[in-house]
């Protein structure tokens, strides 16, 4: 029977007394939420704290709602709840099929969007997804209240910018001009579109993101619920049919802060043809340090990063032109 090393166990009622329980305990405590990463690696002895501070009890930081011109993802927001936020859904596809690849129904209820972000495993689906999209991390410590970009976020393997004392409170994702940004144009556009087609929740249940602006995720795992052997996340904002600004995101293929500048660079302003998004996908793939694992060698790796990213930037188009 594997069993953790000695620990101090806290329960900490609200975000400020979190952060005072973090103070006392200083580099030597970790949070814990769902638990699914941290207490086997705990039970491996491949982490040691000498306390653990619950942030279970914290409703507080359980929600998905519009904040302004941003989608707000509370750190305590469960899979299971990204993944049935009819909000998410309307403006950011990308979550809902990210979150369907995520382990089980079991880890996906009970693990949470902060608790993956700040692991930090390098196979991790939901950093791919926020970084695709341009998402920030907001921390919380005894200095104020920071904001950090989620390509930023992630320092390496297992590591954060997250110092100690500090806490993830928030996940920010800008809502773009594809979507409802703008109330009154909101909410015309949503009466176009339910005109057109009897109804924006159909819609809205395959990915449909409003004019301009669609978004998708692709993986390939040994077997349903693993770790990806590779997957990429793409976002794409289209000018007539010209790409005006692109985001791709990968996980498992070595990309550096998971995702693929060099590709973005090249998709500003180019037409949304099939070439042009293969040709990402290359360049993508061109960037990518892939390790041989249990999962795969390298070089296949490296080909599922192109060929996932040419796939993901293919049905963001589509939802972007309002065809899929």
């Amino acid at each position: 029977m594997q069993v953790p090393a000695h620990f101090e166990y806290e329960r900490a009622t609200s975000v400020d007394h979190a952060l005072a329980l973090l103070a006392k305990w200083g580099s030597e405590a970790r949070v814990v939420a769902g638990g699914h990463s941290l207490i086997p690696m705990m039970k491996l002895r491949l982490a040691r704290p000498e306390a653990l501070v619950d942030i279970n009890d914290l409703e507080e930081l359980a929600y998905v709602r519009l904040d302004g011109d941003a989608l707000a993802v509370g750190a305590m927001t469960r899979h299971a709840d990204l993944l049935a936020s009819p909000l998410v859904g309307e403006h950011y596809p990308i979550f809902h099929e990210a979150e369907r690849v995520i382990a089980d129904p079991v880890v996906r209820n009970r693990g949470t969007v902060g608790g993956s972000l700040c692991q930090a495993d390098p196979s991790e689906d939901l950093s791919a997804a926020f970084a695709a999209v341009g998402a920030a991390a907001v921390i919380r410590g005894p200095d104020g209240t920071r904001q950090v970009p989620v390509r930023e976020f992630h320092t390496g393997p297992y590591e954060t910018v997250v110092a100690p004392g500090e806490l993830l409170v928030e996940v920010v994702v800008p809502v773009r001009p594809g979507g409802w940004r703008d109330p009154v144009q909101g909410a015309q556009r949503r009466d176009r579109f339910e005109a057109a087609t009897g109804g924006i929740s159909e819609r809205s249940e395959r990915g449909w993101q409003g004019p301009g602006g669609g978004s998708a995720y692709e993986k390939v795992e040994r077997r349903v619920g693993d770790w990806a052997v590779a997957a990429a996340g793409a976002a794409v904002w289209l000018d007539g049919d010209t790409i005006g600004d692109a985001g791709i995101g990968l996980t498992a293929v070595g990309a550096a802060h998971f995702h693929a500048p060099e590709a973005e660079r090249f998709l500003r302003g180019s037409p949304a043809t099939d070439a042009v998004l293969a040709e990402a996908g290359r360049i993508a793939a061109e960037h990518c340090e892939p390790v041989a694992d249990q999962r795969g060698p390298a070089d296949y790796k490296k080909h599922l990063a192109g060929e996932l990213t040419t796939r993901a930037l293919a049905r963001a188009v589509k939802r972007a032109r309002g065809e899929a």
